[in-house]
């Protein structure tokens, strides 16, 4: 089957990329042609772990090409993938929707035949029915079906969570938008892995209801955390406990400096402003947004306790700045709350990240970036964890603190415990939901 992808940010690419591998036929569209000529040198604009293997696997088999043409890629495609991206939209929370609809407008004019219009990107509750009428408007004399087939890629699992999904959710209006998503999705099928079929309206809600409820799990446990702090207990082990039993699981469950990201927070402010526009408040989720903001900041009090008050003349070395590893995305990065905090405060700041340089300098400014970890520590007065790369798992402690002016670690993902801390001979050690010592 022939498929147009349209959009080549990180879900577009890497939704064109697997099911292309899936044995079809698939053009990738940006207007960018910095990115498409990117693509076309095998470069990949994206940190994804595979996905250039499995990009220069698909091209070179004549299965996957890049295009700034959307005509010429969608001329006899059977389905266009509209991924583009629907960011936050400034002044109401609600999911800006102009790119979507400029992509189904344009292929309304282009499309000869038949075809599926499938919106991969997130969007609120009937966007798909605006979809419709925008391409009806634009073209009345086309055949097409529109559906819903919303994606759950993890960021640094991307490749396997496509290939190997916990479900594929689509949303169709008839049978013969089905067979057509059907097709696309076989090699799964054939696998057992499950695929939901539902209405329009479903799908789309599916969506953002799962990214809700996640973002809430993590919020909780980052609220048990303050609570456990107080009171004596170790996160940890009530997360462990909370997580055995088969109705919580033990998931999104592990204790940090809030959440981040492309979807999270893009995501939870969609969905309590499409509540609000149907007078039916979200409550849960606003204070999910709420909490998590508040979380970020209360990850400043804790550093400063460490700094004995004050940022002021410190140096303080930083470990990861992207919100989560094995991703260059900084999308939302508790980083982008707490090192501007510290550059404020007076703070001398020196970062490390495996991956998040490359849009780090222009979102952190005044910070000095270091190969390594060993180098962020030197003369340092504190160090800070905040994002759990495997470089970061298992560092030489006692080398981290003979390096430090005084060493004091503030562990923001619980990685290393007291007794880790005390025996490298640092000085004061905080984590999140844990007992620390000063």
């Amino acid at each position: 089957m022939k498929i147009a992808m349209i959009g080549t940010g990180y879900v577009g690419l890497v939704s064109g990329v697997c099911l292309s591998d899936f044995g079809h036929d698939v053009v990738c569209v940006d207007k960018d042609p910095a990115k498409i000529a990117m693509l076309e040198q095998g470069e990949v604009p994206i940190y994804e772990p595979g996905l250039d293997v499995l990009m220069a696997k698909n091209v070179a088999a004549g299965r996957l090409s890049f295009t700034q043409d959307l005509a010429t890629a969608i001329d006899g495609a059977q389905a266009v993938f509209i991924a583009v991206g629907t960011p936050t939209r400034r002044g109401d929370g609600h999911a800006d929707l102009t790119y979507v609809m400029a992509a189904a407008e344009e292929i309304a004019r282009a499309a000869k035949d038949y075809v599926v219009i499938v919106t991969k990107s997130t969007v609120p509750v009937g966007t798909n029915r605006q979809v419709k009428q925008v391409v009806y408007k634009a073209n009345p004399s086309l055949e097409f079906d529109v559906a819903s087939n919303p994606e759950f890629l993890r960021e640094g699992a991307a490749i396997d969570d496509f290939m190997k999904p916990d479900r594929v959710v689509v949303g169709v209006q008839n049978d013969r938008a089905a067979e057509v998503m059907n097709e696309i999705y076989r090699p799964l099928y054939l696998r057992e892995f499950p695929v939901v079929t539902t209405d329009l309206e479903s799908a789309e809600m599916i969506k953002y209801a799962a990214n809700a409820f996640l973002a809430t799990k993590i919020t909780f446990i980052n609220e048990i955390a303050a609570l456990c702090e107080k009171v004596g207990a170790d996160v940890k082990q009530v997360s462990k406990g909370m997580g055995m039993d088969g109705r919580i699981g033990n998931k999104f469950l592990h204790a940090g400096p809030g959440y981040g990201g492309s979807c999270f927070p893009k995501d939870t402010k969609a969905l309590a402003r499409i509540g609000q526009e149907h007078a039916t408040p979200m409550q849960i989720t606003e204070t999910v947004i709420s909490v998590n903001e508040e979380m970020k900041r209360r990850m400043i009090d804790k550093l400063q306790d460490l700094c004995g008050g004050s940022f002021n003349g410190k140096t303080i070395g930083v470990l990861g700045v992207t919100f989560k590893p094995n991703t260059d995305d900084m999308r939302d990065a508790p980083s982008l709350t707490l090192v501007p905090a510290l550059v404020g405060g007076g703070a001398k700041v020196r970062v490390t990240d495996p991956q998040g340089r490359h849009e780090g300098e222009a979102l952190l400014p005044g910070v000095q970036w270091v190969e390594d970890a060993y180098k962020a520590a030197q003369n340092a007065d504190l160090l800070v964890i905040l994002t759990e790369w495997n470089e970061f798992r298992a560092l030489d402690l006692k080398k981290l603190a003979r390096k430090m002016q005084t060493p004091r670690l503030a562990d923001l993902r619980n990685i290393y415990s007291v007794r880790d801390a005390k025996r490298a001979g640092f000085e004061a050690y905080d984590s999140i939901g844990r007992k620390g010592f000063s």
